[in-house]
């Protein structure tokens, strides 16, 4: 079964866009630390050509209408639209920062669209959302460029009317800018929904868990701009020879402080399109994400099961570290993800690496039980701990899903425990936040199953101020990285 909406890794288009703002009115052309449009993509600074407000609408509006990953459908039309680089980081940084913001934005807007945003045709309300972003939180796009393309664009694809429409609206958000500020007095639940453009049931839930401190860190680490990390190939190269390697190229690279096989790069773009990467001396990988391999610690001549395993990525980490030495099983329901799988193995040069096309939770009927020493389930998930790669999940959610999601948790725990034999190691991990899918679904299955217990990984992976614990809960403040979730269980061995 693969991972679904929730799963994390891959290259990223939107690392390096706008970073969070305050719910207060923006400070156009202070040049403070935390003011609207810090921390833009580079080149986002520069009046961009219709093509890149273009490009931006076609993805808001099909992300609204479809649902769809925008980051997946800022890939394909950018591609499609062939723009400079300049214009690519433009339509990067209005996609990701409409999507992000997406409720301040409809808040302010609805003043001064006087039927109301709900009555309008959906592409009209996507261009009013994206030049809305652009005046109040982007301080180096000139205000008339961003005016006048709306307008254009309307008539393209409108009416006079419409073109109208959207400069009155517009001149009178330039004309109000100033005055623009969240109501004083809001209660925690709407004051962070809102300045954080969060969904406010899923500022209510983290208030329930967290309290408000630390809920409101949460909203407004998402809003921060996703790093670009990698993973070095530990059997091509170490991860210092790999630093070494990409300074000599010119890019800022550093280790991280937080994954043994980790590497922050700064300035490289999509590292994915390198030939280092091309070469397989590296992954593109998330920091927390490569802390599941870690924590599965598989050894060289072992047999491990990774249960929902696309695209790959923890597999190939798991594959590395044993050396690839042994046999890993990669299951996933899909063929077209479990090519993903051999993709990834092949240009990293693994040989170790089986793929198998299987529901997880019928594992029983390819294997014989206990016929493992290890097992990774890195479950389907809410994907709530990806927020800021993935700034449509907190919209595209509903509170009503995650009892499903909770569902599906349980019974790949239930099947996948039996392929573990005994005193072997099973790895449970998910790049969410939520408790119900985290700690409690843990505690359940122990419950359950008193023939496992927690078992506390290798202790070169806590830090001082860390002690050593079987579970870990990464909230996105904690280091810059994905929240994400991770347990390790023993099977108590046979008396």
């Amino acid at each position: 079964m693969s991972k679904g909406r929730g799963k994390e890794g891959g290259t990223h288009p939107a690392a390096g866009r706008p970073a969070s703002v305050p719910g207060t009115g923006p400070k156009r052309g202070s040049g403070g630390a935390g003011r609207p449009g810090a921390g833009r993509p580079q080149g986002a600074g520069k009046p961009g050509g219709p093509g890149a407000r273009q490009a931006a609408l076609e993805v808001l509006l099909r992300v609204e209408q479809d649902r769809s990953y925008s980051n997946l459908l800022l890939n394909q039309t950018l591609q499609a639209f062939r723009l400079s680089q300049a214009d690519a980081a433009l339509a990067t940084g209005i996609v990701y920062g409409t999507v992000q913001h997406l409720n301040t934005i409809d808040f302010f807007l609805e003043r001064f669209v006087s039927k109301g945003l709900d009555k309008l045709q959906p592409w009209v309300r996507s261009l009013l959302r994206l030049s809305f972003y652009q005046l109040y939180y982007l301080d180096r796009v000139p205000d008339h460029a961003v005016v006048n393309e709306a307008v254009n664009l309307a008539k393209r694809r409108g009416h006079q009317g419409i073109s109208g429409m959207v400069n009155g609206v517009l001149r009178s958000v330039l004309r109000s800018r100033s005055e623009l500020a969240l109501p004083e007095g809001l209660p925690a639940e709407r004051r962070i929904a809102l300045a954080a453009s969060h969904p406010e049931w899923l500022v209510r839930r983290w208030l329930r868990q967290f309290g408000e401190q630390t809920a409101q860190r949460i909203c407004e680490a998402n809003n921060e701009p996703p790093r670009v990390s990698l993973r070095a190939n530990g059997l091509k190269l170490g991860r210092a020879e790999l630093i070494e390697r990409l300074r000599q190229r010119g890019l800022e690279a550093e280790p991280s402080m937080l994954a043994p096989a980790g590497v922050i790069v700064r300035g490289g773009g999509n590292m994915a399109l390198t030939p280092e990467y091309e070469a397989g001396l590296f992954s593109v990988q998330d920091e927390s994400s490569m802390l599941v391999a870690e924590w599965v610690d598989p050894q060289p001549g072992e047999r491990v099961l990774d249960c929902c395993a696309a695209p790959g990525g923890k597999t190939a980490h798991m594959a590395e570290k044993m050396g690839d030495s042994g046999e890993l099983v990669a299951c996933d329901v899909h063929e077209h993800k479990e090519k993903l799988i051999r993709d990834q193995a092949e240009r990293l040069g693994l040989k170790s690496v089986r793929t198998v096309v299987t529901d997880a939770r019928k594992l029983a009927e390819r294997f014989p039980a206990e016929s493992f020493d290890r097992i990774l389930l890195d479950a389907p998930c809410s994907g709530l701990g990806v927020i800021r790669r993935k700034p449509d999940v907190k919209w595209n959610k509903s509170e009503e899903e995650l009892a499903d999601i909770c569902e599906i948790q349980r019974d790949l725990l239930n099947a996948v425990q039996g392929q573990l034999k005994p005193g072997g190691v099973l790895v449970y991990s998910t790049c969410t936040i939520e408790r119900a899918e985290n700690e409690e679904m843990v505690e359940a299955f122990l419950q359950r199953h008193p023939d496992f217990e927690p078992d506390v990984p290798p202790a070169h992976l806590f830090g001082p101020d860390r002690p050593p614990a079987a579970y870990v809960q990464i909230l996105p403040q904690d280091f810059g990285t994905d929240g994400f979730f991770i347990a390790r269980l023993r099977k108590r061995a046979s008396v």
